[in-house]
């Protein structure tokens, strides 16, 4: 089964692109493979423009504290196991309290020198050239306990804000359950209530892919033909959860 995820608001898709660059920036920064160092810093750049596009703390503490009075209302409810209830809510005000306490996101490297200059660079084609980017290469030829240092700096001024991501998203995916659902030649469309995530499951072997539009309230699935990109016309057999 081949697994897709969909934001159903403007929030959720910046907070899945996030989530995506900190996968890449940690996969990155033990710079195994010899251009490893390109996928960290263009990550880790990449990064930086997004939170100049939204104040991601602010956002995030806010939708931490929706989570915790929602969950709250459970507090005392029969059926419930009040010992994981209050574990996820202990792990809420936990994020919450060091996502507070935390820098200004990216105010650390920004100040960075180092970073601040190759920066420049990296929007460019080819930009990191030896000749565009001498200090880059420079750094790239200090020894790697020297670099895994440096990347280690960097990414810990980050991890009260991953930490806080990881929770929310995971809690968000948990409210959805996957169920069997029918494409009728190809097309399928339902509402949902204040959504954020769809996550859907497609059978590989189908050779189809879905093109989703949305929003918190509406969707619509369209599944494509790999080979062809026209629309499919038979039925898609497909597991959804609705987040």
């Amino acid at each position: 089964m081949l697994k897709f995820e969909h934001p159903l608001t403007e929030k959720a898709r910046i907070y899945l692109r996030v989530e995506a660059l900190m996968g890449q920036l940690h996969k990155s920064a033990s710079f195994e493979a010899p251009l490893d160092y390109q996928l960290f810093f263009r990550s880790l750049f990449d990064l930086l423009d997004l939170f100049e596009q939204i104040h991601i703390k602010s956002e995030l503490t806010k939708d931490l504290e929706k989570q915790k009075l929602t969950f709250k209302n459970w507090v005392n409810v029969p059926g419930v196991d009040q010992a994981i209830l209050n574990d996820v809510l202990n792990d809420i005000d936990d994020n919450f309290r060091c996502l507070m306490s935390a820098e200004r996101l990216g105010q650390s490297l920004k100040d960075e020198r180092f970073l601040s200059a190759i920066r420049q660079r990296f929007s460019l084609p080819g930009g990191t050239c030896c000749f565009d980017l001498p200090s880059l290469h420079y750094w790239l030829h200090l020894p790697l306990e020297k670099r895994l240092s440096d990347a280690k700096k960097w990414t810990d001024t980050l991890k009260p804000m991953n930490n806080a991501l990881d929770l929310l998203l995971k809690l968000i995916r948990e409210i959805g359950r996957y169920k069997p659902q029918v494409a009728n030649n190809g097309f399928f469309q339902s509402e949902a209530d204040e959504a954020n995530i769809l996550r859907l499951q497609v059978p590989l072997k189908r050779g189809v892919y879905p093109m989703i539009s949305g929003h918190k309230n509406r969707f619509a699935i369209k599944f494509m033909n790999f080979e062809t990109g026209m629309a499919y016309s038979q039925d898609v057999e497909f597991d959804l959860a609705i987040c």
